[in-house]
């Protein structure tokens, strides 16, 4: 992907990987909350609909990169996975979730560990499932990213991405930009006292491939896209694909 990176602190120095590990270190203890006032709740119902599509292939061994503070690896225990694996660049985020993974009745089955989604630390064909919440935008290199995933998952091993997206068409579009370019910035500022944080989710969403243009960065990553799902009148999607059983 050749386009410029969006990034969420363009007055400091830093890799996009560097700032997106401090803008979650600074924002994690407000996250959750600032998650369900911006979406109105919707996020929770648009993490159940990952699990409703994974629970009929009963996966054994799951993955949640760029977990954050746990909300899907705590859903997917749903699955009656034997192994759950959540991992993610900021200590601060993974402190939450430990926390909220604890208190679930799945936590003999889940591990909360720091990862990177470029280098996961994990055999090849490992997993039976991968999953990514609101997490594939802040990749610093999305192509490596998604090799590393289809590298560690088996053959028809499934992954399910949940990321945002921007809505088409009038009134749609116009009331999209004005929320996120004008309200939401408000919003997770006041709560997190992070204003560049929020003005970068709307921006690195603006920058990032939906829809069927991000069906094509999966194909040319080696999966195959077994459909995507508009969520919230297209403020987000969910894209459904696979690991070929025979791949080059």
């Amino acid at each position: 992907m050749n386009k410029k990176q969006v990034i969420p602190y363009v007055d400091r120095k830093g890799s996009k990987k560097s700032q997106v590990r401090e803008m979650f270190d600074s924002i994690s203890s407000r996250y959750d909350i600032i998650n369900r006032v911006i979406s109105g709740g919707l996020d929770i119902k648009w993490r159940e609909n990952i699990v409703r599509l994974l629970k009929p292939k009963k996966p054994k061994k799951i993955l949640d990169v760029a977990t954050g503070t746990g909300d899907l690896v705590i859903a997917l225990g749903e699955t009656q996975a034997t192994e759950i694996i959540g991992i993610d660049i900021s200590d601060r985020m993974l402190e939450i979730g430990k926390r909220k993974v604890k208190k679930s009745k799945w936590h003999k089955k889940i591990k909360m560990e720091i990862g990177d989604g470029e280098k996961i630390n994990y055999p090849t064909n490992y997993f039976d499932a991968v999953t990514v919440s609101f997490g594939v935008r802040n990749f610093e290199n999305l192509d490596k990213a998604l090799l590393e995933i289809f590298r560690i998952l088996k053959p028809k091993g499934e992954l399910v991405i949940l990321e945002t997206a921007i809505p088409q068409g009038f009134p749609n579009n116009y009331l999209y930009k004005l929320y996120t370019r004008n309200i939401m910035p408000v919003i997770g500022s006041f709560i997190s006292k992070d204003k560049s944080a929020y003005k970068y989710l709307y921006l690195s969403a603006k920058a990032f491939p939906f829809g069927k243009a991000f069906n094509k960065v999966l194909e040319n990553n080696g999966f195959i896209v077994i459909k995507n799902i508009p969520q919230g009148f297209g403020v987000a999607f969910i894209y459904h694909a696979y690991k070929p059983l025979l791949y080059v």
